[in-house]
């Protein structure tokens, strides 16, 4: 990739996110994700990264991906509330966590070589979320999970959907910036 659109859904993380992209050499731009579909377009992103942020998808009037995102053909990576946000979006089910999670959590890899090319089966990362997604999507295969959160990654592989709960930019999660580096290599 040689652009990425970053769309903001206001985390802490977005700036250090778009850091991260710009430390393997890709060029990262960073949206608010109410930004209109013409300015998508014309940014003709490689691909799309779609941010965490405070809100909860369950409830209504809370912020959406852009329609576009989708018809772009790019691939998409959502992290945290990204995540989320492609599980209801494509008919997955979010609900509250019955605990916060909140700190380092023990990920196991279930699969994708893709993403997780080179990297450790298992690996600590930082999660911080109060919703989680239960129930994936239809098209939509488990790629890892931690002890508390059954859904931590998921892929649409025909179409280069990618999510993860936890935050791969954080120095904090071991390998994030390799998955990072895996995403930013998918066709």
């Amino acid at each position: 990739m040689n652009n990425v659109l970053i769309l903001d859904f206001g985390s802490q993380y977005t700036q250090l996110i778009a850091r991260r992209v710009r430390e393997l050499d890709v060029f990262s731009e960073i949206l608010p994700w109410d930004i209109s579909p013409e300015k998508i377009k014309d940014l003709n992103p490689a691909g799309i990264i779609l941010s965490g942020g405070p809100e909860s998808v369950t409830v209504s009037n809370t912020p959406r991906i852009p329609e576009i995102a989708f018809d772009l053909d790019v691939p998409i990576l959502g992290i945290c509330y990204g995540m989320q946000l492609l599980s209801h979006v494509f008919g997955g089910k979010v609900q509250k966590s019955n605990k916060r999670e909140y700190g380092l959590s023990a990920l196991k890899i279930h699969g994708h070589q893709d993403l997780f090319k080179g990297i450790n089966k298992s690996f600590n990362c930082w999660m911080s979320h109060g919703d989680k997604v239960v129930t994936m999507p239809e098209g939509f295969e488990i790629m890892a999970s931690t002890p508390s959160c059954a859904i931590a990654g998921m892929v649409n592989a025909a179409k280069n959907f990618y999510g993860v709960q936890f935050h791969p930019e954080s120095i904090l999660s071991e390998h994030g910036h390799a998955l990072l580096k895996n995403f930013l290599q998918a066709k």
